[in-house]
């Protein structure tokens, strides 16, 4: 590894875990690591907390401009390769994921940014969550693997021209 490769490396780490610790305080700040701030925001008929849509607004504020330069550059400002996934290409792998998340997070009122830091309680909902979240990824990879990528776009809409 040369020195530019590993300066490059050092600051891709570098600057992957100052914006992991700035989301996690985010998290913390907000209270959207406790859960039943999460099942308050899902139950409208009960004891609905609109807080939840506070925060998810601030992130797209803080989210499009990242997603706009990455729209018009092929690489970031770290020189990294900017691989954004195509908006257009609906399949089952997506569907059934996006399905299996939505029913764990309403389930439990834990996503897995608040889960990783909720993981430092070690609150039992916690590790059973983490676990269950390593086991989901680890089942994810074997059906994917076992499952060749042109069977599972049958259901890819044709994507319109730019």
């Amino acid at each position: 590894m040369s020195v530019s490769s590993f300066g490059r490396s050092l600051a891709v780490m570098v600057t992957s875990a100052l914006f992991g610790l700035i989301f996690g305080l985010g998290l913390i700040v907000s209270h959207m690591v406790d859960p039943q701030r999460v099942t308050d925001f899902l139950d409208i008929a009960g004891t609905w907390n609109p807080a939840l849509a506070f925060v998810m607004g601030g992130a797209i504020l803080v989210a499009a401009p990242a997603f706009a330069y990455a729209r018009r550059h092929r690489s970031s400002a770290l020189s990294g390769a900017i691989d954004l996934p195509d908006r257009f290409r609906i399949n089952s792998r997506l569907v059934i994921g996006a399905a299996l998340f939505g029913i764990g997070w309403g389930l439990s009122g834990i996503c897995p940014g608040p889960g990783l830091t909720l993981l430092t309680s070690f609150e039992p909902r916690a590790l059973v969550f983490i676990a269950a979240l390593a086991a989901g990824i680890r089942f994810t990879d074997m059906a994917t693997a076992a499952k060749p990528a042109a069977q599972e776009d049958m259901a890819t809409a044709p994507r319109p021209a730019d």
